[in-house]
């Protein structure tokens, strides 16, 4: 069934709430082609190399320890070895590896407002593609922007993954409440226990009357998932709360998930084709002993001098960031479009600007990305590359996926062998 007037632009409106939809087998001719979006995940204080590599190369690579969350997918994951920022090699520490890992542009050293970054390849993408959704990019965090010095850099740098342009960085919003506001609704305040579903009632109803029976199975499944995701949020990150959500540790990991799911619906229902998620900013602390076998927070563990008790409970955060990956790509995969996963028409990258915490190591930086394949992108594999190979050479592969074909991003000339297929 299909029914003239249903698009990708097809929203549930009201005065007080705007929900894009998802895919419908009912979109008219011209909506049928999913568009390809790019999602970026960010973790900060690097990785234990011993529990990160792959020891094969190859479409048959087996998943390290660190990787193991990633088995189910691994024949839709690139984990690529051997990329480096070379412009992030200047200034000890975090900051510069950290702001310049999507731009991997030179970064001023200050202390002051005179911040001077390369714009990172999400906001590229969204100054030239942004236009075609509601959100042009969703610029997701944490935790919140720090204002200090440390080693002669603004802290700023390191609360900051996605630049506008080269002195400005993209707002970061670290409160799930704030983020399923941006999505779903207007300025219009809800009365206490009222859903933003409960202002498009009429227009549901009036769509479910138009659709065939897959359609409407699949609108049902989306409400439920932006109720029950409200829901969550309003427990998480309540209205009344003194504390900012990002200073409450019992609540983070649940935000974590709920940032997640927030992603997951924006991209479904086409609201952005473009995200980043800060799991933390450069050089954060955040305690991880919620964690079976972790006492204690990320970066002093991240220092683990070699000590095996420490090693040990840094490669767990690692883990546990990953498992955080895969369990957006399990989202994405359970959701189907044109024929194809969501999933399928996704980019996810995962990576840190640093490789060895405990060295401050910036070369062979922890790389991956996921699915793809319905926009080019070529099937799972551990991809080694010679030493110091430019990572911006996979943004420029990523960027032709996404429909904005170049040769040149950041210090890159050219693709990265073997991610295109």
């Amino acid at each position: 069934m299909r029914i003239p007037n249903l698009n990708r632009r097809t929203f549930l409106r009201s005065a007080g709430a705007t929900l894009a939809l998802p895919w419908f087998e009912a979109l008219s001719p011209a909506a049928q082609v999913p568009p390809v979006r790019m999602l970026f995940l960010f973790q900060p204080n690097g990785v234990l190399p011993s529990a990160w590599t792959p020891a094969d190369d190859g479409p048959d690579w087996t998943p390290s320890p660190t990787l193991a969350p990633l088995a189910e997918f691994r024949d839709r994951t690139l984990v690529l070895s051997g990329l480096c920022n070379k412009n992030s090699h200047t200034g000890d520490g975090h900051y510069v590896k950290t702001t310049a890992l999507l731009s991997g542009a030179p970064v001023r050293k200050t202390g002051g407002r005179d911040l001077h970054v390369g714009t990172s390849v999400d906001q590229y993408a969204a100054r030239l593609r942004g236009h075609e959704t509601r959100v042009p990019a969703l610029t997701l965090g944490m935790e919140g922007v720090r204002h200090a010095v440390d080693m002669g850099f603004s802290t700023v740098y390191g609360s900051h993954l996605s630049w506008r342009t080269d002195t400005q960085p993209a707002t970061k919003e670290t409160s799930p409440r704030r983020a399923f506001d941006r999505l779903f609704r207007a300025t219009r305040p809800l009365a206490q226990g009222k859903s933003v579903l409960d202002l498009v009632t009429a227009e549901a109803a009036a769509l479910r009357k138009s659709i065939g029976g897959t359609d409407r199975d699949k609108l049902e499944e989306y409400l439920e998932s932006v109720r029950g995701l409200e829901r969550r949020i309003e427990r998480i990150d309540p209205i009344s709360s003194l504390v900012a959500p990002e200073q409450d540790p019992a609540a983070f990991e649940e935000r974590v998930e709920a940032m997640l799911d927030v992603i997951a619906l924006a991209v479904a229902s086409d609201t952005t084709r473009l995200a980043s998620l800060m799991f933390g900013n450069a050089v954060s602390g955040r305690d991880f002993s919620f964690l079976d076998g972790v006492e204690g927070g990320f970066h002093p563990l991240s220092h683990h001098e070699n000590d095996p008790k420490s090693m040990a409970q840094y490669q767990l955060i690692n883990r546990w960031h990953v498992e955080r990956m895969a369990g957006l790509l399990r989202r994405l995969d359970a959701q189907s479009e044109g024929g194809r996963s969501l999933l399928e028409n996704t980019l996810v990258f995962f990576g840190s600007g640093l490789r060895d915490g405990n060295r401050h190591d910036p070369k062979d930086l922890p790389i991956l990305l996921a699915g793809g394949q319905a926009a080019g992108i070529a099937g799972g594999a551990h991809l080694r590359f010679p030493k110091c190979t430019p990572l911006c050479q996979l943004y420029v592969s990523m960027l032709t996926a996404f429909g904005l074909p170049t040769d040149r991003f950041g210090d890159a000339e050219g693709p990265l062998p073997g991610v295109l297929v």
